[in-house]
This record gives C-alpha cells, structure tokens and sequence, in this order.
C-alpha cells in the first residue's frame, strides 16, 4: 500500500527472487550458506558432545574447564569470527571453524547436564552382563542422553545459520549473507529481502523435516 526503497511492495521482492532463480545466483548462493551451516553444525554438534559427555562424567575434568567453558559462552560471535579471519585468513576453513568455536559452548552445557544426569544403575548393569563399550554407549549413553542432544541440534541450527551469514558477509565471497552486503552497498531492499525470505524459507523446511 505503501511503496517505497525503503519498504518495497511484495511483488517487488518476488521479482527480485525469480530473476535470481532463473539467473542461477539464487541456488548458488543458498547451496555456498547450507554447506558451511551443515559443515559447522556437524563439527559443532560432535566435539561439542565429547567435550560435554567427558565433563559431565569427570569432576575434576569439569572444575578444571568451567572456567574457560563460561569464558567461551560470553565472547561475542564477531570477536571469534575476526580472529579466525586474522589468524588463519580469509579461508573457509576459517569461516566454518569460527562459526563451530561459537556454538561448542552452548553444546558442551546441554550435554554436559545430560551426563550428569546418567543413571548409573544402567552402567552397573552393564558391567555386571560384561557388555562391551561400544554396547554400552549404543544401548545404555545414547538413548539417555538423546533429548539432550535433540534439544542441542535444534538450537544449534538456528544459532549457527546466523552466525554463518556474519561471517559470509566479512569474509566470504559467496553465500547469502554476502549477497546481503552487496544489496547492502546499493540500499537495495528488495534484494536483501529476497535472500533472507529465501533462506528463511529453505531453514523452516529443515525444521518441519
């Protein structure tokens, strides 16, 4: 009703999207985003469930790291993500590694409270059977600990694809959040809408599935 640069109409948004569609841009850009989100997420969600499991079952491991775990809850994403860039530079390796160091944190407390609270009767049941480790872990740690690690990946996953589209747009020459900057550049809103609807709408799909 009320059409402007500053606040485009709908339609003006949809062309938007359907000229990047048919330009190929579109997908390109939105396939670059979902591999570092999946690439992060992957390393994010295991190191950070060893790291959890292992304080969670070790007392004197989880004094000694409490500290630096409250310390790396607190950094600020972009202060990860410039250093990453400064340290290793502009690779992207540096991009998904900074964006895994910022969710690790908030993995290692969810699954860190899930060890804690093991029932230990199990794992005395399982040395009285002589089950092996890896019965053990498949059978008696994994299914306990499987709402911890459910309520760590469905955070997760909102968490790290935006932290992905800061660090595209610092040091990436491709992905969403660097389309985003380029639009930025221009004042184009359409175009900063149209990716980040598309997006959105690619990462409620993931969530529904």
């Amino acid at each position: 009703l009320w059409p402007s640069r500053a606040l485009p109409p709908p339609m003006a948004v949809w062309r938007v999207i359907v000229a990047e569609l048919v330009s190929g841009d579109l997908i390109y850009h939105l396939m670059m985003t979902l591999w570092r989100v999946a690439a992060a997420y992957v390393i994010a969600m295991v190191v950070g469930t060893v790291i959890g499991v292992l304080l969670g079952r070790r007392r004197r491991l989880d004094s000694f790291f409490d500290p630096w775990l409250v310390l790396f809850l607190n950094i600020p994403a972009l202060v990860i993500i410039v250093l990453a860039y400064i340290w290793f530079g502009l690779t992207e390796a540096a991009a998904i590694g900074a964006v895994a160091v910022n969710k690790i944190p908030n993995v290692v407390v969810t699954m860190r409270e899930g060890a804690r609270a093991l029932d230990d009767r199990f794992m005395e049941m399982a040395q009285v059977y002589r089950l092996t480790k890896f019965d053990r872990v498949r059978h008696i740690l994994v299914p306990q600990l499987q709402p911890y690690f459910a309520a760590a990946s469905r955070s997760g996953i909102a968490l790290i694809w935006k932290i992905v589209l800061v660090v595209e747009l610092l040091g990436r020459s491709n992905g969403v959040g660097f389309q985003i900057y380029l639009y930025f550049q221009i004042f184009e809103v359409a175009g900063i809408l149209a990716y980040t609807l598309a997006f959105v709408a690619i990462m409620l799909m993931i969530e529904l599935v």
